[in-house]
């Protein structure tokens, strides 16, 4: 039986996207993207009007608060427009594409992503948030509607033609070639010093306000210090930018103080408050650069944050079956009696809360340690909307030793208050109303975690870490891969969707899977990840041009295959597609890997050389390719405890360029065996490692002492 929404045109209830279903019962006919309501704009010649968002974006909600709840609005929508609503998440190739066009005409982005489309789905008009009338200096959305309403019924070619002038464009762009023959390692220093520059010493972070995390940026400063043969104080120098940053954003209140896990960015530049959804994708790149800094470091708090994230994710952000959820809302409501859902309810407190939930002594030392107050500590410039009013963002203001001396105890005894305050907070607020979870498993997002729990299983020797990647890992070999095939599906929630993987989720499933495989030993994980690249290079590979466009071809709802470079709050695909073909090579002793990689930089030479700061994890890769081949490889029985006692030394030695291999018999290569010959190497029963550079190796050694040398002398 249909609702009563769905009757009057309303179709997102049939839907499985948290996003759409959101809006599954606004009075806008809103359709899914595809062809049924491509074919109604064009029999009934009504301009598309697209709306794309996702289930935990606040501008998303307020715009539907604001607009899309309203009849009045509603009824300008049914009669003028088809209404297409897309979850970008789920549906990221249409998402570049209209996102490209908005960027271009309009100067910026960001979602909610308004555009107005021709029946033939190329743009004309854009923009992102509108307010239902004129303010916040932006037009206000009904009379933008009408504008556009009246301008299609009167002039329908005049209002197309500007829009058609940039998607030309556009799709020139999308089909240019780079005018580069070779790389240049100089850009690595160029991207260095672009990035210093914008480096803030006494906060932390890249830029002004708003700051976000960018983990691409801790990425390229930690291999470049690795990887160039730097004076000592210019690599110290690098890594203290990144190390400065992590320390700032796990003391401030973007770090969620109670029950960890960071928050998207912060409004402000000192950390402080923050824009309050999480994602997946943030926990996943920020849990791999603490341990990245723990590794180099050896400073033990950075293992305290990443354990404190992957806490959080295995905790609120994992499903029963093994998969990863997607996000948590930056909305919820302060109570189960409240009517409308506010940024951050819930996570902040007033000081009256925090008194009477806390013992004198605990709620004395969070006062301090915190930075609490009567009032609320947030500055009125990072709340425009006043929703924070009187409230407090927990965020560190006093160290462990400063709060000992004001109230006159041992550093001990406050953490022990601290420590039990936390989880007394906790406990309380877990009885709050939480923020909406977006339920949705998308594999790409999935990689990321799974890598992240690889590498910090075996840095950290937490094989529930390592377990849990490969529960994840198995989730999406049984719900979302076609082994048959070798098609990968975008997403699952309740069943698996019917959009097909993009490049980003083949590259970040790869990876999680070499990164598997590095910390298990177990050879079917390469076995899949090289089957997974060959079905990438088939679908995205852009053979003439080189690189990986974004989207596999026959798509015809898609006008542009796009190749994305811009590493920004995830990486490129090409960024990480170069990563798995050096790895690849180098696990494999195969020829073509590497060249490969050099070809998907190549295919981004101009922009490498004119904005590399834009995408400094393909960079990373340059750095990398300037390197021999490095492996480290393994014989003997896989949980003999000799062997873990070397892969710790391995773990606790940071070379990002390096690979660990491991030894197989002849008899247990898989098939085809002459692709995995190299594993046979070392496969004796007595437990061992060689050091290897470029395929030639050191005598193996079966001491951790001997290799811990070895690898400080290579």
């Amino acid at each position: 039986m249909c609702s009563s929404s769905e009757s009057a045109g309303n179709l997102l209830a049939r839907e499985q996207s948290p996003y759409l279903l959101q809006h599954a019962e606004n009075p806008v006919h809103w359709l899914p993207w595809g062809e049924a309501a491509f074919e109604r704009a064009r029999t009934e010649n009504k301009p598309i009007f697209l709306s794309i968002g996702y289930s935990t974006c606040h501008w998303c909600h307020v715009m539907a608060h604001e607009s899309f709840e309203s009849q009045t609005i509603a009824d300008i929508l049914n009669e003028h427009f088809i209404s297409i609503k897309v979850d970008r998440e789920e549906r990221p190739d249409v998402d570049r594409v209209y996102m490209s066009f908005v960027q271009a005409t309009t100067g910026q982005g960001g979602w909610p992503l308004s555009a107005w489309l021709n029946p033939d789905l190329k743009p004309f008009a854009g923009g992102t948030y509108f307010p239902p009338e004129d303010k916040y200096g932006r037009p206000g959305f009904t009379s933008v509607l009408t504008n556009i309403a009246k301008a299609w019924e009167d002039e329908p070619e005049k209002i197309q033609a500007h829009g058609e002038k940039v998607f030309t464009a556009l799709e020139e762009m999308s089909r240019k070639s780079s005018s580069l023959t070779d790389l240049n390692p100089a850009w690595l220093d160029h991207t260095y010093r672009k990035i210093r520059g914008s480096y803030d010493e006494e906060l932390g972070g890249f830029g002004t306000a708003p700051k976000f995390p960018r983990p691409v940026n801790f990425h390229f400063l930690m291999r470049y210090a690795a990887g160039k043969e730097l004076p000592v104080g210019e690599a110290t120098q690098a890594r203290e930018m990144v190390f400065h940053t992590l320390r700032e954003m796990a003391d401030g209140g973007m770090y969620d103080q109670i029950g960890g896990g960071f928050h998207r960015y912060s409004v402000d530049e000192f950390w402080h408050v923050p824009h309050f959804e999480k994602m997946l994708y943030d926990q996943a790149q920020l849990v791999s650069a603490y341990i990245e800094a723990l590794q180099v470091s050896g400073d033990p708090h950075f293992a305290e944050v990443a354990e404190d994230v992957v806490t959080y994710v295995l905790r609120d952000l994992t499903a029963p079956e093994g998969g990863f959820y997607s996000a948590e809302d930056a909305d919820s409501f302060a109570s189960s009696e409240a009517k409308q859902s506010t940024e951050g309810a819930f996570y902040v407190w007033t000081a009256e809360e925090l008194q009477a939930l806390l013992a004198q002594e605990e709620y004395r030392a969070v006062e301090l340690r915190y930075g609490v107050r009567t009032a609320g500590n947030v500055r009125a410039e990072s709340d425009p909307h006043k929703e924070l009013t009187g409230q407090n963002v927990l965020s560190v203001a006093l160290r462990l030793s400063e709060v000992a001396e004001k109230l006159a105890q041992s550093e001990d005894q406050v953490a022990a208050w601290l420590k039990s305050a936390r989880q007394n907070l906790f406990e309380k607020r877990e009885l709050r109303p939480r923020p909406h979870l977006d339920d949705k498993v998308i594999t790409a997002w999935n990689g990321m975690m799974i890598s992240a729990l690889a590498r910090a299983g075996g840095v950290l020797a937490r094989p529930d870490y390592i377990q849990a990647a490969v529960r994840a890992a198995n989730f999406i070999r049984e719900k979302l891969y076609d082994g048959e095939q070798r098609q990968l599906y975008r997403s699952y929630r309740t069943q698996r969707s019917e959009v097909k993987g993009f490049a980003d989720d083949y590259v970040n499933l790869i990876a999680g899977l070499l990164d598997l495989y590095e910390a298990t030993g177990q050879v079917s994980w390469l076995v899949w990840a090289r089957e997974l690249q060959g079905a990438m290079d088939e679908r995205f590979r852009d053979a003439a041009r080189g690189g990986y466009f974004g989207v596999a071809a026959g798509e015809e709802s898609v006008l542009l295959r796009l190749k994305e470079d811009y590493d920004g709050a995830e990486p490129s695909p090409n960024a990480v597609a170069g990563e798995n073909l050096i790895r690849l090579g180098d696990l494999l002793k195969a020829d073509g890997y590497r060249e490969r990689a050099n070809e998907v930089l190549l295919a981004f030479a101009d922009q490498l050389q004119d904005m590399g700061h834009a995408a400094p994890r393909m960079l990373a890769v340059l750095g990398w390719l300037q390197t021999p081949p490095s492996q480290l490889v393994f014989g003997g029985p896989r949980d003999a405890p000799e062997l873990q006692s070397l892969r710790q030394v391995a773990w606790n030695h940071y070379d990002p360029f390096r690979v660990m291999a491991y030894g197989l018999s002849e008899a247990d290569l898989p098939e085809p065996r002459e692709i995995y010959q190299s594993l046979s190497l070392f496969a004796r029963d007595r437990t061992q490692v060689a050091v290897c550079k470029n395929f030639a190796c050191l005598e193996p050694v079966s001491d951790p002492e001997a290799l811990r040398e070895q690898l400080r002398l290579n």
